[in-house]
């Protein structure tokens, strides 16, 4: 079959179940989050009283600690963290299989300092407090050299996620991560450097920065943000979608998850990807992107979110770019 035509037979008519993961299930407290992990989130509040919350709490009444802080439920809602991780996903995998389910379609997993994890600090780990060693893992990530591939090592987190992926297909499920790839967090390590160094930066070309500071013209540093959030710098695009620095790691970090050990296998990683706002990225990249996910495994499955009209998701649906996208005209 043609490849532009192909959908994987694995993932037709199939039963989906979406993984929030940091408010599914919290499977070792031992790596809980603190509120210094809290930093480069919105509300921008690491420092006021804080604590795990309870899970079976009234998600409407503020605990005794969110009191302390003089703000309403919506402000302390996104200060919220449970304590979900990968391990919780793992001891959960087998009432998963009883309820009937094939695939699993996880948010967020990559390190990130929001519970929603859309705010990516990077591509290519995952998350430390999903992980058992937190602290070693920040220490291992600051090794690297993080757009450098030759320079990524695996965290704990890393490894289990590796391990999450061999207990779904073990069981006989697949698994798709959510791959956010236009915008990145005010904590990555790409944008870090560009605020810190400004023109200097190396990374200078990966966003949309409007101005940079500089006193003797006059200007403040400034940049366009996903949707007008700056906690979200966007990716800068040119007429072939991504520039060239975010567009090559994030061809790299595919294939990381895509074929961990690298040895041209795919059975060892992920079995495809949900993209979110990927109306918001250039058909080009797109294009380009599948075929390097479809060069990796020739059976990965690639589901967008565009919301925006039937007619208008057409050209992410004509086997050159997706093979599916999500259904949110139902919903509006």
């Amino acid at each position: 079959m043609n490849e532009t035509q192909f959908v994987p037979d694995w993932a037709r008519g199939i039963v989906w179940y979406q993984i929030f993961p940091e408010r599914f299930r919290n499977g070792d407290p031992n790596n809980d989050p603190t509120a210094a992990s809290l930093k480069g989130s919105w509300p921008h509040d690491h420092t006021s009283p804080w604590q795990v919350h309870p899970w079976t709490s009234d998600w409407y009444q503020l605990q005794p600690y969110e009191r302390l802080n003089g703000h309403d439920i919506w402000f302390n809602i996104q200060r919220r963290r449970y304590g979900g991780d990968l391990q919780g996903i793992i001891d959960s995998l087998d009432y998963l299989v009883d309820l009937g389910i094939e695939a699993i379609y996880l948010n967020p997993v990559f390190d990130a300092p929001s519970l929603h994890k859309y705010d990516g600090a990077s591509y290519h780990h995952i998350d430390p407090h999903f992980g058992p060693d937190p602290e070693g893992d920040r220490r291992l990530i600051a090794s690297e050299t993080p757009h450098d591939p030759a320079t990524w090592v695996w965290t704990a987190a890393d490894r289990l996620a590796l391990r999450l992926i061999a207990e779904v297909h073990r069981r006989g499920l697949r698994i798709i991560f959510d791959g956010v790839w236009n915008h990145m967090g005010i904590n990555s390590f790409a944008f870090r450097d560009v605020v810190a160094r400004q023109r200097n930066s190396q990374y200078r070309d990966w966003f949309r920065i409007d101005s940079w500071d500089d006193p003797a013209a006059g200007t403040t540093f400034a940049y366009t943000g996903w949707s007008g959030a700056r906690e979200l710098p966007e990716m800068l695009q040119d007429a072939n979608g991504h520039a060239a620095g975010p567009r090559d790691y994030i061809f790299a970090a595919t294939r990381r998850w895509m074929d961990p050990d690298g040895d041209g296998d795919p059975a060892d990683g992920i079995d495809g990807w949900r993209l979110d706002v990927a109306f918001c990225v250039r058909h080009p990249f797109w294009k380009a992107w599948r075929q390097h996910v479809r060069a990796i495994n020739p059976e990965a499955y690639m589901v967008a979110e565009v919301v925006q009209s039937p007619e208008e998701e057409k050209p992410y649906l004509e086997g050159d770019e997706f093979d599916a996208v999500m259904n949110y005209n139902f919903f509006i």
